[in-house]
């Protein structure tokens, strides 16, 4: 079968990471894939921010845990039942920043394209990933100004989406449960 079908059908959300750091030039791989993605109009309404260093991932990790118990506290309850962590443990997230195009125009969307570009070049190398918005709500709290100042954010970007990056901290879980009723063929 083909490589990059192959990546596709075994890619899994993976929500348990060990320690274990991604080889750098795994890591440049995997962004350098991000920027082949297409976009509407090549205008590439994006940013793409990787982050490794610990003491700012658990400074997100931190924050994101206060902005989600003071904005969504059920969600903060799951999560905390699911171990109480919004990044997982990763070593690695890698921010997509979308522009704030005037008019608005399909950035988003972009990066939702450049996201998926960067998980299947990830899954293609061996690197368990989760594609991830949650992490999003830090940069609502009281700290967040100082959480994208740190991550480099430009002006004109905001957060659109992101993926954690590392090795499964345990054995891989299957890929989710397709459904082949939800393809409609028109012929």
């Amino acid at each position: 079968m083909n490589d990059t079908i192959n990546a596709i059908q075994r890619r899994y959300a993976c929500r348990a990471f060990s320690a274990d750091p991604i080889a750098p030039d795994s890591l440049s791989a995997i962004l350098e894939a991000g920027l082949h993605a297409p976009s509407g109009l090549n205008r590439q309404p994006w940013r793409v921010i990787a982050v490794t260093d610990p003491d700012l991932l658990a400074f997100w990790e931190r924050i994101g845990l206060e902005a989600l118990r003071t904005y969504d506290p059920d969600g903060h309850e799951r999560i905390m039942k699911r171990g109480g962590t919004v990044l997982y443990h990763a070593p690695a997230v890698v921010v997509v920043a979308a522009e704030q195009l005037d008019p608005p125009h399909t950035s988003s969307l972009d990066a939702g394209i450049v996201v998926s570009h960067l998980a299947l070049a990830a899954t293609a190398l061996g690197i368990d990933n989760c594609v991830v918005a949650l992490p999003g709500l830090a940069l609502s709290g009281p700290d967040g100004p100082e959480l994208r100042r740190r991550l480099l954010i430009p002006d004109g970007f905001e957060f659109a989406i992101a993926l954690l990056l590392g090795h499964a901290a345990a054995a891989p879980r299957q890929p989710h449960a397709i459904d082949p009723a939800k393809l409609i063929k028109i012929a």
